[in-house]
């Protein structure tokens, strides 16, 4: 048994996050593609009626903290604990009905500010792509630095971070490391993390011992649900592949039956190769 408690559960995460606004800030302006005179300098939480609803499967695997900051920016800063093409939609709707949640009667639309959704992810979900931090927005296919300000959404592959000195990122390596470093197996937190103002703060937040029984029950609820949550999508996957396996095997059989009435026929083994997709080697051992 650790020090300390995972910080990606929903209770801990929302407990360091959506409780200090300090830390929220700090990892708002680590994590957001920001220029300088950008950053993000003081917030207030949605209240609890506009933060999106969840489904009973999504209680397990999305975790989330909700913002705005001084000058009417939106921020929607989850963390998923699993991973399906699915999010990526449930993303951008959610964040575009925050922006679309602005509008009143009358208003200008040069009024309306952008809404930056900030996702970690639990999983590998750009397979093809080493870079663990991904940012999409509304760009121009041809001049890149023509954009259309509005939606920004970054997705943190967490699973492919590796700690390295970017000195230009600290605070972004520093936060990743929190993230994904610290679990409840860890004894002692790496120095570097204890080192950091604001970092150390939330290794506070999220010592064991700052937690009440009621609290634990909680915290090992949701594992467990995220466990039961992978169990489900792992079993669906099988079935899944067993299934395109069972098509696979049918449509192949198909062919050889097809192949095999052909051959009967007199058909050209070149022919039937073509028509079939079987390759000339099969069928001439049909």
């Amino acid at each position: 048994m650790g020090k300390y408690l995972d910080p990606r559960a929903d209770l801990t995460f929302k407990k360091v996050f959506g409780e200090h606004k300090n830390l929220v800030i700090s990892l708002l302006n680590a994590l957001l593609p920001l220029e300088d005179d950008e950053c993000v300098e003081s917030i207030e939480y949605w209240p609890a009626d506009q933060v999106p609803e969840r489904t009973e499967a999504e209680k397990y695997s999305i975790v989330d903290v909700c913002c705005k900051d001084n000058k009417q920016r939106e921020f929607i800063v989850e963390m998923q604990m699993s991973w399906t093409e699915s999010f990526k939609k449930r993303v951008l709707l959610n964040a575009s009905k925050a922006y679309v949640a602005q509008t009143k009667k009358g208003m200008s639309y040069k009024n309306l500010q952008p809404v930056y959704a900030l996702n970690f992810v639990n999983a590998e979900f750009l397979k093809d792509v080493d870079d663990y931090y991904h940012y999409f927005h509304l760009v121009h296919d041809k001049y890149t630095d023509k954009v259309i300000d509005g939606l920004h959404l970054i997705f943190v592959e967490l699973p492919k971070f590796k700690p390295q000195n970017f000195s230009d990122r600290k605070m972004q390596v520093l936060w990743l490391r929190f993230l994904t470093e610290i679990n409840d197996k860890t004894q002692e937190a790496p120095a570097e993390l204890l080192e950091n103002a604001e970092v150390c703060e939330a290794l506070e937040i999220v010592e064991r011992a700052a937690f009440s029984d009621v609290e634990m029950r909680a915290y090992d609820k949701f594992w467990d649900g995220v466990s039961s949550l992978k169990t489900l999508e792992d079993d669906w996957e099988q079935k899944l592949k067993d299934a395109k396996a069972e098509t696979v095997s049918k449509l192949k059989q198909e062919k050889i039956d097809t192949a095999r009435k052909m051959k009967a026929k007199g058909f050209a083994v070149k022919d039937i190769a073509e028509i079939t997709g079987l390759t000339i080697e099969d069928i001439e051992e049909l």
